[in-house]
């Protein structure tokens, strides 16, 4: 009898970090569990289903989300960061709310490659009382494993890595000669933004930030909307604040997106996993921490550069921060030799995940199943 997985995530909206998650998730699972069912909860089920090649359910249908929770073997959360309250406590309930209806269904249910929190009270209480009963846990750093023992009892929670330091190679070709950005142009800069407290005064610095690399160091700066429209808006207060002319990219498909990375010489980023896929192609990096998760991945990585600065915090100086970006800029290659030694250790960690989920299957299949909390 063939394995049923069902996956709550942030998928559906069109954030190309999250479908690079369930991408990888989807090919991990088809090659351990060969002729599983996969069903996702998703904001577009029609698109995810095509995209994949899976099943998908209506994340806002309760009626149905709960009917799919019956059918599943399995209920995984994640990946992502998906419990945590900065964005909502509503959101938080709805995720937590599909982990509760799994173990009271009698379903093994998986907190999967989360990174954890912010939490406020209210937010603590919530996941400290509709987690009780998970069957297993992974997550992407060591702050959200500490986090998420402190609240949940009785469950061993192991530190992995993101899913996404394992996405492969894109096969697709990518022409940026229409953008403007073929390959005589001088050294290419990536920067990915999204929205954030205290925009403006994030706008004035990145502004600052493109002039400076536009003409001090030669570089052709291009935007990568990897969350849809809305980072596209975020570039384009930037873009017009500036005084050199950087360029606004198209919404690319992950594959492309992933591609216009790996092309860079040097990355700046809000967007985790445009950070994650910058790691995974070896390209140098400057982190724009506006969450603990970004902070986290620096960490694991023992990143030898600061950040950049923190949306939404203080800015640095303008001679501060223009010294960050040429030190960024000069350590380039000593930076790319060490995400050479640190990353493999990462994706070691985000196969993790998978082994064991494959452990949970193993005490599911031969008979250790999990019981309502």
């Amino acid at each position: 009898m063939s394995l049923r997985f069902l996956l709550s995530g942030y998928y559906g909206f069109g954030n190309l970090g999250d479908e690079a998650l369930l991408a990888v998730i989807v090919q991990r699972m088809r090659t351990r569990w060969r002729g599983c069912a996969i069903d996702v909860l998703s904001a577009d089920p029609a698109e995810t289903a095509a995209a994949y090649g899976v099943d998908a359910t209506p994340r806002a249908d309760l009626a149905r989300v709960r009917a799919a929770i019956e059918r599943a073997d399995v209920v995984l959360s994640g990946g992502g960061g998906l419990l945590q309250n900065a964005t909502s406590l509503r959101s938080l309930l709805y995720y937590c709310g599909v982990i509760r209806a799994a173990i009271a269904a009698g379903k093994p249910a998986m907190v999967f490659a989360q990174s954890i929190g912010p939490l406020d009270f209210w937010g603590r209480a919530v996941v400290r009382t509709f987690c009780r009963g998970l069957a297993a846990a992974t997550v992407r750093d060591e702050r959200s494993r500490t986090l998420l023992a402190s609240l949940v009892d009785g469950v061993a929670i192991e530190r992995t890595a993101d899913p996404v330091f394992l996405l492969g190679p894109s096969t697709e070709s990518l022409d940026l000669a229409a953008e403007g950005l073929d390959g005589d142009g001088g050294p290419l800069v990536v920067i990915s933004v999204r929205r954030w407290q205290r925009a403006d005064a994030t706008a004035r610095a990145l502004a600052t930030v493109v002039d400076r690399l536009a003409v001090r160091h030669g570089a052709r700066v291009a935007f990568l909307p990897l969350g849809g429209a809305s980072d596209a808006e975020a570039a384009t207060v930037v873009i017009r604040r500036c005084t050199s002319a950087p360029v606004l990219l198209p919404d690319y498909p992950l594959a492309q997106a992933a591609q216009v990375i790996g092309r860079a010489a040097l990355v700046i980023g809000m967007r985790l996993h445009a950070l994650v896929i910058a790691a995974r192609l070896r390209v140098p990096f400057l982190a724009l921490p506006y969450d603990p998760k970004v902070t986290a991945l620096c960490e694991d990585l023992r990143y030898p550069l600061a950040p950049l600065f923190v949306p939404g915090g203080a800015i640095p100086a303008a001679e501060e921060l223009a010294r960050r970006v040429d030190d960024g800029w000069a350590r380039r290659a000593e930076v790319a030799e060490h995400l050479a030694r640190a990353a493999p250790a990462l994706e070691e960690l985000a196969e993790r995940n998978f082994d064991v989920l494959n452990e949970l299957v193993t005490k599911r299949t031969t008979g250790a199943e999990g019981t309502p909390g």
